[in-house]
């Protein structure tokens, strides 16, 4: 999930956006220009970790911690930014099968003792979020966080309200990149999957997932580096969360 230019994909990834053409305001009468020749979408899934907060200190530092602690290694940051996206417990299991379970609580226990400390907004994430909510956009998160801990990312970060549907790790056996999590979140949100859904992430996990759910994808460019997102093959780049905004609401009425 992890600046080398653009990526050589199957599918070449629209261009977002002729800024000349976009005026974002959110507020109490946000405005918008229209973008041609972009879809229009009735529901949005994020990713939650790198995608609509950030977390990557406090991840990093997580795991740094434990590796420490209980296995007296000392790991890298960008060893840890492979791993990003899957379910903890699968990367435990990398670095030792037989105390993945032991290492998985000691994560979760020191994550959530300097969670508030950590966890980040990013610049922009609110308002889009915000807007999208304001046009009635559907929205959704589908992380390999444990739930709880998710929604508590959300309310210290001021979005949860406008998550009615978060789909943990422990809401489902299989999990990203598999197409479940993300069925789910649809099913809940009263959506049915296909491409007027978008799947937004920052991991080639979290658009795999999309894809595989029948939605559409978008890789963010505000967390970590775009070389790894090239596997992910996602339709759209969206390099700052207004984007976001002007390719979902592409219909909306011109200024």
């Amino acid at each position: 999930m992890d600046v080398l230019g653009e990526p050589s994909v199957s599918r070449a990834p629209v261009a977002i956006v002729d800024r000349a053409q976009v005026r974002f305001d959110v507020g109490s009468n946000p405005v918008y220009r229209r973008v041609t020749d972009l879809s229009h979408f009735d529901a949005v899934l994020f990713d939650l970790d790198g995608t609509l907060i950030d977390t990557n200190r406090l991840i990093v530092t997580s795991f740094q911690h434990v590796f420490r602690t209980r296995l007296g290694l000392e790991v890298a940051p960008e060893e840890i930014y492979r791993f990003f996206g899957e379910p903890l417990r699968t990367t435990m299991t990398r670095f030792a099968p037989d105390r993945a379970d032991e290492l998985t609580e000691a994560y979760r226990e020191y994550n959530l003792s300097v969670h508030d400390r950590l966890v980040r907004r990013f610049p922009g994430v609110n308002d889009a979020v915000a807007a999208l909510r304001q046009a009635g956009v559907r929205l959704g998160v589908v992380t390999s966080k444990y739930t709880p801990l998710a929604r508590r990312g959300l309310s210290v970060c001021g979005l949860e309200a406008h998550f009615p549907v978060v789909v943990g790790e422990d809401q489902t056996e299989r999990h990203k990149p598999e197409p479940d999590p993300a069925l789910l979140a649809l099913e809940l949100l009263g959506v049915q999957p296909g491409p007027r859904v978008l799947m937004v992430g920052d991991s080639p996990l979290d658009l795999r997932c999309g894809r595989a759910a029948g939605c559409r994808t978008a890789a963010v460019g505000w967390a970590l580096d775009r070389a790894a997102l090239a596997a992910g093959e996602p339709d759209f780049w969206l390099e700052r969360p207004s984007d976001l905004v002007a390719l979902v609401l592409s219909g909306a009425v011109s200024a």
